[in-house]
């Protein structure tokens, strides 16, 4: 018995542990995301990849080694040595070797080690846009858990208004419609509630499997948020060269364009070789022996259509990659100043309502609630201020809502870190 008693507690414990730690809050989520994310693994493995191949990029040209009768006649009768007359032909064994030539290795070298850096940013871009769901899921739960606190004290609201007016109709204190209107009014907050619970179990779903886990494991979320000021944030060309990762990505695209370029002019550098014969003679011939340097023309008018050609075309592609980074800056620029426009009006609201709305309908509740409870207020006089006080409630989480939204786009706009 002891020793059951001992076990149920410690599985109560590991369960409160557990249950106390599955409270995640947005950066534990971010930092989920960023280790475990399938993406993100599939670009480091990318990246991997690229930075493998360019250990190879100082590669010579295998060397090519070759064996075979020379100048040997038809007739194997002459092979052979006929008194003082040695025979003809021979074995000849060779071998080949090209030198690349040195500036031509060093930019293969440097353009193959600059290739993985364009997907380094590509990783950092793709992980903005996961970070900016991870966020609108994340503050989207935030504002049902507060429309459910809303809801479940409309629940008590309702419910107080329901039996009450049950005694007072008994007692014929009461008219009926009211009555009926509260019922249907407790089961629309009912009806939303499950909604709600229900969004919220799609939400957990998806920021599961942005963290790459089993989606359909348990956790909560911490509710606390805070509205960021960027009204001294200038939105300028500056900001996003330094902050987004698509820009930098284009800018290691033209880095890799110019690299291209050095390789194709390093081809059109002439290339040397060696190469060696060694002749064993049929018949008493002596041993012979050929050696050849060699060098190969690339610059030649008819061979160098091709790499000429390419320098051009990734001279006009820099061009082109420069006139998408001017225009995504001024589509950004745009966007951000708009959003932060935006923005502040939703505070400017916001504050209106925790000021002046919201304390204003709630007073006017409470005095039609005293004044009913006092008997001198009818019931459909309290129905009206509670479902005002309501809607106002619920407005005033949307707007929270939309101004985090607004918020989270900002964020991913100048890709905050």
């Amino acid at each position: 018995m002891l020793k059951n008693k001992l076990l149920l507690v410690l599985f109560a414990s590991v369960f409160a542990g557990s249950s106390h730690s599955q409270t995640l809050k947005l950066d534990a989520v971010i930092d989920s995301i960023k280790s475990s994310h399938p993406m993100v693994k599939m670009y480091n493995n990318e990246i991997r990849s690229m930075d493998e191949a360019a250990k190879g990029a100082r590669s010579w040209m295998p060397p090519q080694v070759g064996i075979g009768q020379f100048m040997t006649p038809y007739n194997v009768r002459l092979w052979s040595k006929d008194g003082s007359t040695p025979g003809m032909g021979s074995v000849m064994v060779s071998g080949e070797q090209m030198f690349p030539n040195r500036k031509k290795l060093d930019a293969d070298e440097n353009y193959m080690k600059a290739m993985s850096s364009v997907e380094k940013e590509k990783k950092n871009a793709t992980l903005n846009e996961l970070i900016n769901d991870a966020k609108q899921f994340y503050y989207e739960w935030i504002i049902l858990k507060k429309k459910l606190v809303i809801l479940n004290e409309n629940e008590k609201i309702l419910d107080f208004m329901i039996k009450n007016a049950e005694i007072r109709y008994k007692n014929g204190l009461e008219k009926i419609s009211a009555y009926y209107k509260a019922k249907a009014a407790l089961g629309d907050v009912k009806n939303m509630q499950l909604m709600f619970e229900n969004d919220i179990k799609e939400k957990r779903i998806r920021i599961n499997a942005l963290m790459g886990r089993n989606a359909m494991m348990y956790f909560d979320i911490d509710t606390t948020y805070a509205l960021s000021d960027y009204s001294g944030l200038v939105f300028d060309s500056t900001l996003f060269y330094t902050n987004r990762s698509d820009l930098k990505s284009l800018d290691k695209e033209i880095n890799l364009n110019l690299l291209k370029q050095e390789t194709e002019k390093a081809a059109l550098k002439p290339q040397f070789g060696i190469r060696y014969d060694n002749m064993f003679g049929f018949g008493g011939q002596p041993l012979q022996y050929t050696v050849m340097g060699m060098v190969r023309i690339p610059m030649a008018k008819w061979s160098s259509k091709m790499n000429k050609a390419n320098i051009e075309s990734l001279k006009w592609k820099t061009y082109a990659i420069q006139s998408q980074k001017e225009m995504m800056v001024n589509e950004f620029s745009g966007m951000a100043y708009g959003m932060r426009n935006e923005l502040e009006l939703k505070k400017k609201q916001l504050k209106l309502y925790e000021e002046n709305i919201i304390p204003a309908l709630r007073n006017n509740y409470r005095t039609m609630q005293l004044g009913y409870e006092q008997n001198t207020e009818e019931l459909f006089m309290l129905y009206d201020a509670w479902e005002r006080l309501n809607m106002k409630q619920l407005e005033y989480v949307e707007l929270i809502n939309q101004a985090l939204r607004l918020q989270a786009t900002i964020e991913r706009i100048i890709e905050k870190k």
